[in-house]
């Protein structure tokens, strides 16, 4: 009877399950917010030098103006938080906010112009400039024309070989302004939740091919509607590695991660 049950077993086909090699998994791009802001100062020239040094090719940065209409790179309504000063940047002329050290480490107020510069030489770039403007007391309606027209001029001034700028925001306002001023332009609509049908019509309403939304609460079903409808997805935020896999799970095309380096190396220690 053994000897009967060990043919039978031996007579069986072998199935064997190979898992899929992880080069043939899709890997979502993953850039630096604020230049990596768990891991460098947020949104200083240090940041984001560094994180480009560590191999990051793609950056978010947020966007104000002074003023008298210089553009600077900070993300709150406030120095306060950030810098050695209180209030907003709004409030201060380019000479004033030249004085303004960050609080951790002393680094100047970063003007975009300097990072434009940095990045002359640096092909195969791709940078989010966030503009934020949502807080109308201090971007009315008229003074957002002059804030995109600035923008817009010295973002396209020089766009190195092979990289892509594109210009964001949860305002939809300063998204339809740069589209009046420059039909081509790549713009993205950022929401404070999850991916969702009415984000993705009110994309299509102001000509956005991009869409970016919070993971936390976004389906894999969502983002693959999205994709099928033509739009690259972009996930958010990414405060650790976990955030990454989500990400991945999800099937976003992008992930804005404050941790990038992080990211980096793992993604090295697979290969």
């Amino acid at each position: 009877m053994n000897s009967l049950k060990s043919i039978f077993l031996l007579s069986l086909p072998l199935f064997v399950w190979v898992p899929q090699s992880n080069a043939d998994e899709k890997k979502p791009f993953h850039f630096a917010h604020r230049g990596g802001a768990h891991e460098f100062e947020e949104n200083t020239f240090f940041a984001f030098k560094s994180s480009y040094e560590k191999g990051i090719r793609g950056y978010e940065l947020d966007v104000r103006m002074t003023s008298d209409g210089e553009l600077v790179v900070l993300h709150d309504d406030s120095l306060d938080r950030t810098h050695q000063g209180s209030g907003p940047v709004e409030h201060l002329t380019a000479e004033e906010a030249k004085k303004i050290r960050s609080k951790k480490q002393n680094e100047p107020l970063l003007f975009l112009d300097t990072l434009l510069d940095y990045l002359k030489d640096k092909p195969g770039m791709y940078v989010e400039f966030e503009m934020k403007t949502s807080n109308k007391d201090l971007y009315s309606d008229s003074r957002i024309q002059d804030y995109v027209a600035k923008l817009h001029q010295a973002v396209t001034a020089f766009v190195p070989d092979g990289s892509t700028y594109i210009f964001t925001s949860f305002d939809q306002r300063p998204l339809k302004a740069i589209k009046q001023l420059d039909p081509e332009a790549d713009i993205m609509l950022i929401k404070g939740g999850p991916l969702t049908p009415e984000l993705m019509e009110a994309a299509k309403a102001i000509g956005s091919k991009r869409i970016a939304a919070k993971m936390e609460g976004t389906t894999r079903l969502a983002v693959q509607q999205a994709q099928k409808q033509g739009f690259t997805v972009t996930g958010w935020p990414g405060h650790n590695l976990g955030d990454y896999f989500l990400g991945l799970g999800l099937g976003v095309d992008a992930i804005c991660t404050d941790v990038p380096v992080q990211v980096q190396e793992y993604i090295e220690s697979k290969k």
